[in-house]
């Protein structure tokens, strides 16, 4: 038993009674309709949102009490930011998000609303991911990976977990992959679990920074460009834990389109009327790309967040239908 699925076991245990058992439900239409047995793992029904909410309660529930002294320091904009807020409310613990000053006013409204206090920083993302580390550094005070850290990937592994029990004879896992804590997270178990399910990481081909390093062997800087998945954009940092997990327990790579990411997205609206983000887009655009290939498998898609403004989603919608 490796040790990140031993920590990911105990989170599984620890977690439980703070995050949603979010449901593996069988797509009958999207069965029918690809030729695979289509399960998905409705985590965009987690409280704010996303699966970001099993990582952040694992890491305040491991830093315990000293933290509710101390506070946490985090960097984003998105839905990690909300899950770390919330995490912290709860848990009595004060957040402090770092965030460019060309982040959305909805999104930091929304980590204020739970709890969060927000700090506003000149440049772009990493800008503010670099002054928030410094900051933590100074005053002693935690910062909280989105990705790069052990107890924020046990946490959302407890994702894998669950899907374990709800339906343990899966042949194939697909997810988004951004900064990879939630792919290896669901990798470790399902290796330990299932070795024979093959675990399919998928990415927007404008934004693929892991995908090009597992490529090269090595995390490199990787030009990315807008993309309807911002959830999974952004680079590697150097080092970063999720790096040498992804090279274990990823077994295939797809890359969809903007047009196919929003054409699932659309298709998920009609079928299941899911109203998802671009993270859960990419994810089953792959299983729509790959379905001829895995006729009659038993299919897992991991649908991981809801986070997208109505706008934004209608918006997208009609440029793909008029392209």
């Amino acid at each position: 038993m490796s040790t990140l699925f031993y920590s990911i076991a105990e989170a599984h245990r620890a977690i439980r009674p703070q995050v949603r058992v979010t449901p593996l439900d069988r797509s009958v239409v999207l069965s029918t309709l690809t030729g695979c047995d289509v399960y998905l793992k409705c985590d965009h029904v987690q409280h704010t949102g996303s699966f970001k909410m099993r990582g952040a309660t694992n890491k305040l529930l491991m830093l315990g009490n000293a933290a509710k002294r101390t506070g946490v320091i985090t960097s984003s904009t998105g839905n990690h930011g909300q899950a770390v807020a919330l995490a912290g409310k709860r848990a009595g613990v004060p957040v402090s998000v770092y965030a460019p000053t060309s982040a959305a006013q909805g999104k930091l409204d929304a980590i204020r609303a739970l709890g969060g206090e927000v700090v506003l920083t000149e440049g772009g993302a990493l800008a503010a991911e670099l002054e928030a580390r410094r900051q933590a550094q100074a005053r002693r005070i935690p910062y909280i990976s989105p990705y790069n850290d052990l107890d924020v990937i046990a946490g959302q592994g407890t994702i894998a977990m669950e899907m374990q029990e709800q339906c343990p004879d899966l042949d194939i896992v697909i997810s988004s992959v951004g900064g990879g804590g939630l792919i290896s997270g669901i990798g470790t178990v399902y290796k330990e679990m299932s070795p024979k399910a093959r675990v399919v990481g998928c990415w927007p081909t404008r934004s693929r920074s892991m995908y090009e390093c597992l490529k090269a062997g090595a995390i490199i800087d990787v030009d990315e460009s807008a993309t309807i998945s911002d959830g999974t954009a952004g680079g590697i940092e150097a080092g970063s834990m999720t790096f040498p997990i992804c090279q274990q327990v990823i077994d295939q790579c797809v890359l969809v389109t903007e047009e196919e990411t929003i054409a699932a997205m659309k298709l998920l609206a009609e079928t299941e009327r899911w109203m998802v983000e671009g993270a859960a887009g990419v994810a089953l655009a792959g299983l729509l790309k790959l379905a001829p290939e895995w006729q009659g498998k038993k299919v897992g898609v991991v649908l991981c967040g809801r986070n997208i403004a109505l706008t934004a989603f209608l918006d997208a919608v009609r440029r793909a239908a008029v392209s």
